[in-house]
């Protein structure tokens, strides 16, 4: 369980997260989350969040972003507002590390996302994009529906797909949760 204060870091994205304000601190109303991206650094890949909408206040640095194909760079002090269903991505676009703050609505599992992508990267159970095998990435997709999906194909075809490869993710031993060994966790406020 994620708790206020808690750090995790991705290694194969660039990304380090710190969270603010966890779901159990809003009644799941909301995460809070500050994040800072190396430089090269990006999230791993193009998504979209069907209920949640995300605010992302940049802090420091540049954040290129691809908002339903358009893209668009912001700067320290800019706000960016990502409606859900809005296929999106970020990467840092500067030459520095970029901070930002990100506020996510409603929280749904969105920390139990974010934790469990990040420990498969920490124990070197990702691919170089910072993706899972695809066994191991349907069972994740299913359990997560409601808070990631990916852009493309429609949801209706990506739902009968996760319903034939997660059993057979679930039968390899593949959880729709990841702890791991490092789990991604730097420092925890517990």
């Amino acid at each position: 369980m994620v708790r206020t204060g808690d750090t995790i870091e991705n290694p194969i994205t660039g990304e380090r997260i710190v969270f603010r304000q966890t779901s159990a601190d809003t009644n799941g109303e909301a995460v809070v989350i500050e994040c800072f991206v190396q430089p090269g650094g990006h999230v791993a890949a193009a998504h979209v969040h069907p209920y949640q909408h995300e605010r992302f206040e940049v802090v420091a640095g540049t954040l290129a972003f691809e908002l339903d194909g358009a893209d668009l760079e912001a700067g320290a002090g800019e706000r960016v507002l990502v409606p859900a269903g809005t296929k999106h991505r970020f990467r840092n676009a500067g030459q520095g590390e970029a901070h930002f703050v990100c506020e996510i609505r409603p929280a749904l599992a969105f920390e139990s996302l974010l934790a469990t992508m990040f420990a498969l990267a920490a124990d070197g159970k990702t691919n170089r994009k910072g993706m899972p095998n695809p066994l191991r990435l349907a069972v994740i997709a299913r359990h997560h529906f409601d808070t990631v999906r990916l852009p493309s194909p429609p949801a209706w075809l990506q739902r009968a797909g996760l319903a034939l490869g997660s059993p057979v993710g679930r039968l390899l031993g593949y959880g729709p949760t990841y702890g791991g060994e490092g789990a991604g966790l730097v420092a925890s406020a517990r």
